[in-house]
């Protein structure tokens, strides 16, 4: 009995270590998230909305193309990185940042002397180059191409809605413009209590990201700090356990 005894404080205090070192580790993980959560990135006022624009085609999108009279050619080319695509008859032929009907003008004059007669259409079957990326506290993690106008609202609801834990009145957009980063702040409450200042619309490669609320960075955190613990934790647990059994002669 006095080893079980014996046993039983050495597996406490070793336990009571354990727990000493995860209190401590995740005191220090609460200081750090609490500072980060202090700490805002620089934002920029909602961007004006602007007049509807011409679709520019840009890489990797996929384009149809038709070329009359008979014999008739139809072929789908993806756009390239550098922003060419290639035709038959005429070779590489520059696409991005033009607009379908720019593009068909120059088929049209470039296959002219192969083709007389020739009337081009240019479609756009897939827009790729334009696609958002949702980030953070969403329901589904995606990215999409932008097909027409959407807002912000709207495309956080095709990605299935913010989760539970989401920071509803922080959610970034996270822009590239003229060599700069913008970040603009989107508040959902006031979005879906009927201000729609913050509802802007979207750009091809703007970044959607709803970041976690206070309460759940802490809780990340100290999963973070006690999960490599956890084996010593569990090991401890079982110890003591048993050393109870023992002196209870389960």
């Amino acid at each position: 009995m006095r080893f079980v005894h014996f046993q039983w404080n050495t597996d406490k205090q070793r336990h009571s270590t354990v727990w000493a070192a995860a209190r401590r580790s995740a005191l220090i993980g609460l200081v750090l998230v609490i500072g980060a959560g202090c700490a805002s990135p620089n934002t920029a006022p909602p961007p004006k909305a602007k007049a509807f624009e011409t679709y520019r085609v840009g890489a990797p999108d996929v384009l149809s193309i038709t070329i009359l009279p008979d014999p008739k050619i139809e072929r789908e080319v993806v756009v390239r990185p550098d922003g060419m695509i290639s035709i038959d008859l005429v070779g590489d032929v520059p696409a991005g940042g033009r607009s379908v009907e720019e593009i068909a003008q120059d088929v049209q004059k470039r296959i002219a002397r192969y083709k007389r007669g020739a009337v081009v259409t240019v479609g756009v079957k897939r827009a790729t180059s334009t696609s958002v990326t949702l980030l953070g506290e969403m329901a589904g993690n995606r990215a999409f191409a932008l097909l027409k106008e959407t807002r912000v609202a709207e495309a956080i609801g095709l990605s299935g809605g913010l989760t539970n834990f989401a920071n509803k009145d922080a959610i970034r957009v996270i822009r590239h413009v003229s060599g700069e980063t913008v970040v603009y702040i989107v508040d959902m409450d006031a979005i879906l209590a009927g201000d729609l200042r913050t509802n802007i619309l979207l750009a091809g490669g703007d970044i959607i990201y709803a970041p976690p609320t206070l309460w759940a960075r802490i809780g990340h955190a100290i999963n973070a700090m006690l999960y490599p613990l956890q084996p010593f934790l569990g090991f401890g647990t079982s110890l003591a356990g048993s050393a109870a059994s023992t002196a209870l002669g389960l």
